[in-house]
């Protein structure tokens, strides 16, 4: 991930939150994704616009009066599988991707083995949440649509992607952010050549016995010195 490329989608800087959140996303993405990097930028496009930019899991904000909307009898409520009173705030959004409604609280605390029905700020928590983005959209939990639908070998139709999770509403800008994510994903620095080592000094192992001099090299030694001797001797 090249965050210099990402950065302008976050006013320009980045806080450590945001950088934990991108990585967690990435790393969760390796664990339970299809290796799809195109995928990937798309929900990490999708992240960011669903969390305000925070890449960390939050819940819909509201008075508990808005969410009277989910409740049981409303046509938003029997969508989202809403029965009892007070399911609507209850089961109001939360996470990457805002899981919403009692049906979908149900069905991802099935697929993960936790009880999301008893507590469901259980997906608050980065894990459950990150799963709940990348499993939920290649399954189509959302609508009935699948990433894989829009995002494959063949095609990255990013606009119709949002369809996933909420209809068009703001498809325009959140595929602007993928292609974004795409591009930081898809960098690469390229790699300093190594550098080859200079080969260690050297070294005399005293144990080893130095090579002898060859016998016509000792006879020229010895003759030199006896003519040393003599002109010593003659020329005093």
């Amino acid at each position: 991930m090249d965050f210099d490329v990402v950065r302008p989608l976050f006013g320009g800087k980045l806080t450590q939150k945001q950088v934990d959140g991108i990585n967690h996303l990435v790393s969760m993405w390796g664990r339970y994704g299809d290796g799809d990097r195109y995928k990937l930028a798309y929900l990490l496009a999708t992240a960011a616009w669903e969390t305000a930019y925070t890449m960390q899991p939050i819940h819909e904000r509201g008075p508990k009066s808005y969410f009277s909307k989910y409740e049981p009898g409303t046509s938003i409520g029997k969508d989202l599988g809403n029965t009892t009173a007070g399911d609507g705030f209850k089961f109001r959004g939360r996470g990457h991707v805002q899981l919403t409604g009692r049906r979908n609280y149900a069905k991802a605390g099935k697929a993960f083995g936790i009880d999301l029905i008893k507590e469901p700020d259980l997906a608050l928590t980065p894990d459950v949440s990150a799963r709940v983005l990348i499993t939920g959209c290649l399954e189509g939990w959302f609508t009935g649509r699948s990433l894989g639908q829009y995002v494959n070998p063949d095609m990255r139709d990013y606009k119709n992607a949002r369809r996933v999770v909420n209809g068009l509403d703001k498809a325009a800008q959140i595929a602007a952010m993928a292609k974004v994510f795409e591009s930081a994903l898809s960098a690469r620095i390229p790699a300093t050549p190594p550098t080859r080592p200079l080969p260690p000094p050297a070294t005399i192992d005293a144990s080893v016995p130095l090579p002898q001099a060859s016998f016509w090299v000792r006879l020229q030694a010895l003759a030199g010195l006896f003519l040393a001797a003599l002109k010593r001797a003659f020329f005093k």
